[in-house]
């Protein structure tokens, strides 16, 4: 039988409400962290990809090292229709969606008053617009199951803003509110929704940083330096597990202390 085959076989196993995680963004970076550690804490997880089926193949490589198996799921958050035919696809040859990482995003840096529309358009389809696609589509297994974690991959600069990322901070604060908001509504069905606010990560989306500003964002960190991947999957691990399950409508910097 095939690695999905696999996977519906580990699912069918458990006689208690079926582990089942999408991430989404999920090939690479934060978002391969998240997968590996939610595989480590018995998840079956579909990986997420838009682009690189190669580096969502050898996510779930990695999580047959964390002890479980996984499967490779084209998703574009931002096509509602891809959208529908991921979770179908989900669903139907693992079992009912139980978990959601919200991770997908994408960050273009730049003034307001010469930002573009098109970019603007492209950065809200995705962090914002596509997050409330793939919850709508999650909760139909949630609701289905009595039992629920959805987690949100905002950002500090959510909270304390940044000259240059105005666009991508609205976005990133759209996600705060989608989660309060949808933690009131889900609770009573068993369904937590909590946010992260990541600091400085070393991802593709800060590549494109100098090394002056990088160096400026470390200074501005009581930690002084950047997040490790694993150090937000971690917090992403907790608040998906049962242990977590008073933790509802949460907004959690994991920013070494650039919030407080």
């Amino acid at each position: 039988m095939g690695r999905d085959g696999d996977a519906l076989d580990h699912a069918r196993d458990r006689d208690v409400t079926a582990k089942i995680a999408v991430v989404t963004g999920g090939s690479r970076g934060i978002g391969r962290a998240c997968a590996v550690a939610l595989a480590e804490g018995g998840w079956t997880v579909a990986i997420g990809y838009r682009s690189s089926e190669k580096d969502a193949k050898e996510t779930v490589e990695a999580l047959t090292v964390a002890g479980t198996q996984g499967l490779a799921v084209a998703l574009d958050v931002t096509d509602e229709a891809s959208v529908h035919e991921a979770f179908r696809r989900v669903t139907d040859e693992v079992g009912n969606v139980t978990g959601l990482v919200n991770n997908a995003g994408m960050s273009r840096d730049g003034l307001l008053i010469k930002y573009p529309l098109d970019v603007y358009e492209q950065t809200m389809a995705t962090n914002l617009r596509g997050s409330f696609l793939c919850s709508q589509a999650a909760l139909r297994g949630m609701l289905r199951e009595k039992w629920g974690r959805i987690v949100n991959m905002s950002s500090a600069v959510a909270i304390h803003g940044n000259a240059g990322q105005t666009v991508y901070a609205a976005t990133k604060s759209g996600l705060v509110g989608l989660t309060k908001s949808l933690a009131r509504e889900m609770a009573s069905k068993g369904v937590t929704v909590n946010a992260l606010c990541p600091g400085l990560l070393d991802t593709d989306m800060t590549s494109h940083l100098t090394d002056e500003m990088r160096a400026y964002y470390i200074d501005q960190t009581p930690l002084h330096r950047a997040a490790r991947f694993e150090e937000v999957a971690a917090v992403v691990r907790f608040l998906m597990s049962e242990e977590a399950s008073y933790v509802n409508g949460t907004v959690i910097p994991v920013d070494g202390g650039l919030t407080a």
